[in-house]
């Protein structure tokens, strides 16, 4: 459940949360069509609150956009400046934000190229996206039935509304199931990613995650854990990973803004390594929260000051 905060930016206005409303013949609620990112602001060991790579966040939101031919009308900086006006309304020291570029109401149909780009600026308050003992012991998933879209038949780099419905449907099928998390193949049956999450596997001290090729969002969290990886002495390759190489391997872990690090345990029943969080696994985990909630200040350009 999201607790109703104060402000919402909209169209380059705070406005009240209650006043925050769309029509229903919003184009993007009929057709699924439209961009969004997802943000998070921490408060540091020294009391300052920063955005974690709000530059990168931007930048992916204005690519998206690109992808599906949603100009907005509000430039880059204005969208930066937005996301901090937004924490700042609501007197957050931290918070998840929610830029959305979507397509407003006017014509109906599949074909509406003259309905107004509309944008947005939600900020809530949102803990461990898996909960908090999903970070220190690992979750449990299950390999889905619905694979990840094919690079042919979607827009795999654009993180847009509609490609994630069969996200939802495999997070239900997850969790109906008794896990904690669905992993997704892609078409061709090799390892894509979680529901909204990327994903990494350890063997033999070595750091693997699926290539771009792999129908993945290329996703930031996941580049900031490759980058500490590398800065921390471990090999990463990206590759192509089949399900026995989950199956068999010494750590798995997932990476996204929600899900920040979160260890996995279990995949389709069988324990990953010893079934406990490993060391490699630990040590970026504990290295990314240091740099975005603790002391280590090696990535200043990471952090946008509130």
């Amino acid at each position: 459940m999201v607790d109703k905060v104060q402000k919402v930016w909209m169209d380059g206005e705070l406005v009240n949360w209650d006043d925050a409303n769309v029509h229903l013949l919003t184009h993007s609620l009929h057709y699924g069509v439209g961009a969004f990112e997802g943000i998070r602001a921490y408060q540091r060991t020294n009391g300052s609150v920063e955005v974690f790579r709000l530059n990168e966040h931007v930048d992916r939101l204005f690519d998206t956009a690109k992808l599906t031919l949603c100009q907005p009308k509000f430039t880059r900086e204005q969208v930066k400046q937005a996301c901090i006006d937004t924490l700042r309304a609501n007197n957050m020291s931290e918070g998840y934000l929610r830029p959305i570029i979507f397509i407003g109401d006017g014509a109906m149909g599949i074909y509406a190229p003259n309905n107004p780009i509309r944008t947005a600026v939600i900020a809530w308050k949102w803990g461990a996206y898996l909960g908090d003992e999903a970070l220190k012991s690992g979750i449990r998933c299950k390999i889905s039935s619905f694979a990840r879209h094919h690079i042919n038949v979607s827009l795999a780099k654009a993180k847009m509304m509609g490609q994630y419905t069969n996200s939802v449907l495999a997070k239900r099928e997850a969790k109906f199931g008794g896990y904690d998390e669905a992993i997704m193949l892609d078409v061709n049956g090799f390892v894509s990613e979680g529901t909204g999450e990327n994903i990494f596997v350890v063997k033999k001290g070595v750091l693997h995650t699926p290539d771009l090729s792999s129908s993945i969002l290329e996703g930031i969290t996941r580049d900031t854990i490759m980058t500490i990886a590398r800065e921390e002495g471990i090999t990463v390759n990206e590759c192509r990973i089949t399900r026995e190489q989950l199956w068999l391997a010494d750590e798995v872990f997932l990476t996204g803004t929600a899900a920040e690090v979160t260890p996995i345990r279990e995949v389709d029943n069988r324990a990953i390594g010893d079934g406990v969080v490993g060391p490699i696994t630990k040590r970026l985990q504990a290295r990314f929260f240091d740099i975005v909630k603790g002391s280590d200040s090696s990535h200043p350009e990471w952090l946008t000051k509130v």
